[in-house]
């Protein structure tokens, strides 16, 4: 490993999280989401509702791919980082991480943490964790995230410190630490019918297709769970959810529609994370109409994107200016919001001789709110001139079917940092491009602002970036929406944080008053 003999004390860089670990004991310490739920008290077991997978469901977490999976995931294990609000890492199992002036090695100090069998956890665990999710053999959810990792020179200095060698300079290396399903495990391990993790809850039993028992962990490195007993209990519909929330059968209930919490909240506690989803429309710039920038350009000015939120997401979300990221880290602020110019709008459309064009826009019941949104964007593009027809399709199959195919689809995602937004959908190799934006001067300026040690010069390049997207790319962001869960009265401390970053169902901190 040659060159870590540049590897000094003196030579490394602090590139360290947003928040201090003082900051994040005060996460714990906000609010409950109802004044009814009082302090916070220790006892008693929580019942939380999530839609589930049937019996293909897996305690594995380098496998974990639906909410609830990754929410028991959570609970059962840790990560080396996780994503704070602003979608930017934040230390977990990694007490601190810093890099080597070239942006090649990072060594991470780990905190002083156990697993549920006593055994401390190790730079072997971690190591071992990350070989696993490499293993070429294998389809692991993490695999694209840590495949810059160069593991054969990566290595255990000690017990608490892990030396990642990587294969190229990358400043945003604890992006990957937090990548979803990237959870630490006991080095050898391999059955995970009874998971031994080291997270704030231990097994206890586990059903698949209907329910998941969890114990509270009394030497969480991070302070024993206010719960007694955290279970997940399975229902597919939201009515089913909703139904068993207000009959007292579970005391929390996952994924929400506006409408649905809406007609309850006075019935239920209703927590709202906001700009926890993009709502988009992807048009596909490598085939017509949409190689034609002026067309694009027409459909981000046709848009009235109020009525969209107020329609499709019942009012639940603002408003977005078609990029990916708003409030979160790197994102470019700067950039006036784009309003709705009906005139400009035809003009271009005529300029690009596509009057009365017949587009068809893909959509599916895949998503809350996407056939409500592509009926309403289809009458609005007709006051331009443009025919766009909504074709509803197979909501298993619709993510698979509109990554190739078509040339307009409806489009969400959840919360990541921008950075892996950019490299998982928008550079030349990128696997989910489904706009298919490939630009070699994009991808050498997305080189270039990941080889960037200095983090306001990388603010500056990610800016440029985005300026270049909200010309010319192929999303048309225009909501952006919240993430909704019902509680019982009686539950406290649910924050309102995007899904899948570190305080979205984070029932360490809950409890019940």
């Amino acid at each position: 490993m040659s060159h870590l003999s540049t590897f000094t004390r003196r030579g490394m860089l602090g590139l360290t999280a947003g928040l201090s670990l003082a900051a994040l004991a005060g996460c714990g310490a906000r609010e409950g989401s109802t004044a009814a739920a009082g302090d916070p008290r220790p006892g008693g077991r929580l019942r939380a509702a999530f839609a589930g997978g049937g019996a293909k469901e897996t305690l594995d977490p380098h496998l974990a791919n639906l909410f609830v999976e990754a929410a028991r995931s959570k609970a059962l294990y840790d990560k080396l980082a996780d994503l704070g609000d602003d979608a930017a890492p934040v230390p977990r199992l990694a007490e601190r991480w810093e890099a080597s002036p070239d942006l090649r090695t990072w060594r991470i100090t780990l905190r002083q943490a156990v697993f549920h069998d006593g055994r401390p956890v190790r730079a072997a665990d971690v190591l071992a964790s990350y070989a696993r999710i490499l293993d070429p053999k294998a389809s692991y959810r993490a695999k694209a995230s840590l495949a810059l990792i160069d593991l054969p020179n990566s290595r255990a200095v000690d017990d608490r410190t892990v030396e990642f060698a990587l294969t190229r300079p990358f400043a945003e290396f604890p992006n990957a630490l937090a990548a979803f399903s990237a959870y630490i495990i006991p080095e050898s391990t391999t059955d995970f019918a009874k998971p031994v993790g080291s997270g704030p809850f231990k097994f206890s039993s586990f059903t698949p297709g209907r329910s998941t028992l969890l114990a509270r962990n009394g030497d969480y490195w991070e302070g024993a769970p206010h719960l007694d007993e955290l279970e997940f209990v399975l229902a597919g519909e939201e009515s089913a959810r909703v139904s068993a929330l207000l009959g007292g059968q579970v005391e929390y209930a996952h994924d929400l529609s506006p409408v649905t919490a809406r007609g309850n909240e006075g019935r239920m506690a209703v927590v709202r994370a906001p700009n926890s989803g993009v709502q988009a429309f992807a048009m596909k710039v490598d085939r017509p109409p949409f190689d034609n920038r002026d067309l694009r350009e027409a459909m981000f000015l046709l848009a009235d994107r109020q009525q969209l939120v107020d329609a499709a997401l019942a009012g639940a979300g603002q408003v977005g200016n078609d990029l990916y990221g708003k409030g979160f880290r790197y994102y470019a602020e700067d950039i006036p919001q784009r309003v709705r110019d009906l005139d400009r709008a035809r003009s271009l459309v005529r300029g690009a001789g596509a009057e009365g064009l017949s587009i068809a826009l893909r959509t599916s019941t895949a998503a809350t709110g996407f056939v409500e949104a592509a009926t309403v964007f289809a009458e609005q593009a007709r006051e331009v001139g443009l025919d766009i027809k909504v074709a509803t399709g197979d909501k298993d199959t619709f993510w698979a079917d509109t990554l190739d195919n078509g040339s307009l689809s409806s489009f969400r995602s959840g919360a990541m940092p921008i950075e892996s937004h950019i490299s998982g959908r928008l550079l030349t190799g990128s696997t989910t491009n489904i706009t298919k934006w490939k630009r070699p001067e994009f991808d050498a300026a997305y080189n270039q602002v990941v080889s960037t040690a200095d983090e306001a010069e990388r603010g500056r390049l990610y800016g440029d970036m985005q300026r270049t997207l909200h010309a010319e790319g192929g999303y048309l962001v225009w909501g952006q929406a919240d993430w909704i869960v019902g509680t019982a009265q009686r539950v406290g401390g649910v924050r309102p944080a995007p899904a899948n970053t570190l305080d979205w169902a984070r029932f360490d901190r809950v409890w019940l008053g």
